[in-house]
């Protein structure tokens, strides 16, 4: 195969699995039952009796799909792709690999193709969804075929955008923050530069076909205005252009992968040895060692390069983000409601938020599975280490390290309350808002501890952590669209609202007890998914203090849930049978 063996091995071994048929059995009946919800949201129980009725519900459900989808692939290609290249790094085994006879465009593509597989066969899966809704009207088939190219595109480029960064980055972290704010640097700087361009500008015209945001809305609104390019479906430039995009990419990561690996420091450390083999010396150097803390594991979290020298690039490339995000409000209108829910301020405040609850959870699980796949656990079975030291070594370095992540949101709700952007905003709504952010914060650091610890594989560590993150939010969205579609006739579409509801309990269930099952977490899947919607309607209601103190309960009973099981999974992973006093 042209991807070489990597990806024979792969695309032979996962349909053996039980989880690959769950998984896209699973995102069908998501997605029927999104469409079911939809329809009671809008529809309810009424008989349809215009055809045009039908269409036009059959057009929002494609229009959710669509976006939901695209969403889904960028992510979930760039997390995969990059994380699978990180656990070869992690476990050493991409020196093996380099030793072998595989060359560099079969290790590259291998890899890629592997990782995007997942997404591929998910893809797949929604085309008869697609095609039950070109059965009920207002959706062609040239809309879903474009649409799914366009996201595939998408996928494609990002994948191999996130396997370019594992590659090059040595640190596991590094790689996934990097993979995830280039994507969305390239979508802010997109649609920032679209807002500023003149609408009859040439930039303006081949920026429209470079972003697949606003080409989807092109295929959805095929009667729009939108300037065309030489008389081509403004789908097929899209597509082409991000086809050459990953190219290059994957073109740069084949002629650069055997430079960048293996790394320098394993070279200079491979010199020194045997320099130091070769040259015996009677001069005998003292070396003054740092002082260790009594808490060992929070001196290495906190003091030590742990993540990486070049966090700091990170965290520059994070702030410059959050300022373009404060540059587009200031440019915005501050009376218009975004999607009828939220100000201009308070959706890019929600945006860097986001982005930095993900950083943040995908530290903290990194900080787990980088030890486990190192084996660098297995040393603490020596020491008098206990497990209320290791969970607070890693909770306070995980929190110290993306100090920056943690008040950067912050600092932007402040600015943007001072400027008058955030209008409404009174002390009371901010202290709320701070309080709300800083517990999410919190169970962001107890999920990617929990899922590293639970977890033996890296890879599935840090997929079910930053998933479970990322359908949280996603799921919340969804759920605030179709709550302002029903905000005319609530009570009828309760019955499906329970339903959505219901789904998200099952699937933090699965994700939360995985390998150690308590009661609290139970408690905690079961409560979460309610208690968020009941802040999620106080707030479309005009409420503040409830929506504080719903969230403040969810999010902190399921992280101190998380966090005894963590403790007794520590104690288990260290071959210790007793808690310590």
């Amino acid at each position: 195969m042209p991807a070489g063996p990597i990806f024979a091995r792969e695309a032979l071994t996962v349909p053996r699995r039980l989880r690959h048929y769950l998984l896209r059995s699973g995102y069908v009946a998501f997605l029927l039952v999104l469409m079911y919800t939809v329809r009671q949201a809008t529809i309810g129980f009424q008989d349809v009796q215009f055809s045009g009725d039908l269409a036009g519900y059959s057009q929002l459900v494609f229009r959710i799909f669509a976006f939901l989808q695209l969403t889904v692939a960028t992510f979930f290609a760039t997390l995969f792709s990059a994380a699978a290249v990180a656990q070869e790094k992690d476990r050493k085994t991409l020196i093996l690999l380099l030793m072998t006879d595989i060359r560099n465009r079969e290790l590259a593509l291998g890899k890629l193709f592997a990782s995007l597989l997942i997404v591929a066969v998910l893809l797949a899966a929604s085309v008869p969804v697609f095609g039950l809704l070109k059965l009920l009207g207002g959706v062609t088939w040239s809309q879903i075929v474009w649409s799914e190219c366009v996201i595939a595109a998408t996928a494609l480029a990002a994948g191999s955008w996130g396997c370019l960064v594992a590659f090059w980055r040595e640190k596991t972290f590094q790689t996934l923050a990097i993979s995830v704010l280039g994507v969305v640097m390239a979508l802010a700087v997109v649609e920032g530069t679209l807002a500023v361009a003149a609408a009859d500008s040439s930039v303006h015209r081949w920026l429209i076909h470079a972003s697949p945001v606003r080409t989807l809305l092109q295929i959805l609104n095929p009667l729009d205005d939108a300037p065309q390019l030489y008389n081509m479906h403004p789908a097929l430039i899209s597509v082409s252009f991000l086809l050459m995009v990953a190219a290059g990419f994957t073109l740069f990561t084949i002629v650069r992968l055997r430079v960048w690996n293996p790394s320098q420091s394993l070279r200079q450390s491979a010199m020194e040895d045997e320099s130091e083999d070769e040259v015996v010396t009677k001069d005998v150097t003292r070396v003054r060692h740092r002082p260790v803390w009594n808490n060992p594991v929070l001196w290495k979290e906190t003091v030590t390069h742990g993540f990486g020298r070049r966090m700091v690039w990170i965290k520059v490339a994070y702030v410059g983000l959050a300022v373009l995000i404060a540059l587009g409000i200031g440019r915005s209108s501050s009376g218009s409601l975004i999607l009828g829910m939220v100000s201009p301020a308070g959706f890019g405040f929600l945006g860097v938020a986001v982005i930095s609850l993900l950083l943040i959870n995908a530290l903290a699980v990194t900080s787990i599975s980088t030890e486990r796949d190192m084996n660098t656990l297995d040393i603490l079975l020596a020491t008098d280490l206990n497990a209320r030291e290791f969970m607070l070594g890693k909770i306070v370095g995980a929190s110290w390290n993306a100090r920056e992540m943690i008040l950067v949101p912050l600092l932007l709700l402040f600015w943007t309350a001072v400027q008058g952007h955030a209008a409404g905003l009174t002390i009371e709504s901010a202290i709320y808002l701070v309080i709300g952010y800083l517990v999410l914060t919190m169970f962001s650091v107890m999920l990617g501890l929990h899922g590293g610890l639970t977890w033996e594989n890296s890879r599935n560590a840090i997929a079910n952590s930053l998933g479970t993150m990322f359908f949280l939010f996603i799921g919340i969205f969804v759920f605030m669209l179709l709550l302002v579609e029903a905000r005319g006739s609530f009570a009828i579409q309760l019955q499906s609202f329970i339903i959505f509801i219901g789904l998200g309990s099952i699937g933090l269930y699965g994700s939360m007890t995985h390998k150690n099952p308590s009661s609290a977490l139970t408690l905690a899947a079961m409560l979460l998914p309610f208690l968020t919607f009941y802040a999620i309607t106080d707030y479309l209601l005009g409420g503040s203090l409830g929506v504080c103190l719903w969230i403040c309960v969810g999010y902190g009973y399921a992280s101190i849930a998380m966090l005894i099981p963590a403790i007794s999974d520590f104690d288990v992973a260290l071959g210790r049978t007793t808690q310590d006093g």
